[in-house]
């Protein structure tokens, strides 16, 4: 199969764009949907004159695509969302490690990911996603839910939505807080979390704030 450059940032586009002006296009096929994205596209065009191919999907389209392609595959630069499918992507062998001084400058050692063998970098992160923690000011208070780590004490039985632990969203965050706190803690916390669930994990980042009321409307 044909490997890839895979760049989780636009500024790969701008390193890259004196060897693509041949053909003045470049293919990308991008998972982020961000009114910032569409102001770098916009900037890179006007800069360069070369035109952005896009084909938009999600994470798993776009993987899906790949791999359906193969090597007829016409991508040259892919933006995904999360770290979780970069990864994944890295492993299913679909990315081609690039080395750009000018990414490496712009871009500090921990929003990318580890050199290839051949000392090149398979993917280069754009942003960071927060993931935070919403609660009702009336029935919670701040300091029990001010840190990840809260979610799973027992103070907080019976409060916690979450999306599915398969998310990778959330496989981000577990193998986050199992890097902080270790492996036997953080399993600990994991249990503890699904001990204070509300109900059972379904739907997305909305629905988690919408689901909480409902769930605890019996609640005294």
């Amino acid at each position: 199969m044909k490997k890839l450059v895979a760049l989780a940032a636009v500024l790969a586009v701008l390193a890259g764009g004196a060897a693509q002006a041949q053909e003045q296009a470049i293919n990308l096929y991008s998972a982020r949907h961000y009114s910032t994205d569409e102001a770098l596209y916009a900037d890179f065009t006007k800069t360069t004159g070369i035109k952005i191919n896009r084909v938009d999907a999600d994470d798993a389209g776009i993987i899906a695509r790949l791999k359906a392609e193969g090597s007829a595959s016409p991508a040259d630069v892919i933006l995904l969302v999360d770290a979780a499918r970069l990864w994944r992507g890295e492993q299913d062998g679909l990315f081609l490690p690039v080395k750009s001084k000018v990414l490496e400058d712009a871009i500090p050692a921990n929003l990318r990911a580890a050199p290839a063998a051949d000392g090149g970098i398979p993917w280069f992160g754009l942003s960071t996603r927060a993931r935070v923690v919403v609660y009702d000011k009336i029935k919670v208070r701040r300091a029990d839910v001010d840190t990840y780590e809260e979610l799973g004490d027992p103070k907080n039985k019976g409060k916690l939505c979450i999306r599915s632990g398969s998310h990778p969203y959330n496989l981000s965050l577990f193998g986050a807080v199992t890097e902080h706190l270790g492996a036997e803690k953080a399993e600990v916390w994991l249990k503890g979390m699904v001990d204070n669930m509300a109900r059972s994990p379904k739907g997305g980042d909305t629905d988690q704030i919408k689901g909480w009321p409902r769930a605890n409307a019996r609640s005294p």
